[in-house]
């Protein structure tokens, strides 16, 4: 039986936390920061968690996680 194998662009962009969720960026947080506030700009450098309905889905992009 052949190894799973890990899909190498899915793990580059999400990190697994310590309780098993995973973790990713946000959206947004590219080009363009001069109409962006202050606030939204701060609140964009924090990670957000994937959402329930699709941690299924990426679960089976990163088997190794």
């Amino acid at each position: 039986m052949p190894k799973a194998k890990t899909n190498r662009s899915a793990a580059k962009r999400f990190k697994k936390t310590a309780k098993g969720k995973l973790a990713r960026r946000k959206s947004s947080s590219g080009h363009l920061f001069t109409s962006k506030t202050r606030k939204r700009k701060r609140n964009l450098r924090k990670k957000a968690l994937v959402s329930k309905a699709d941690t299924k889905r990426m679960k089976r992009l990163l088997p190794g996680v």
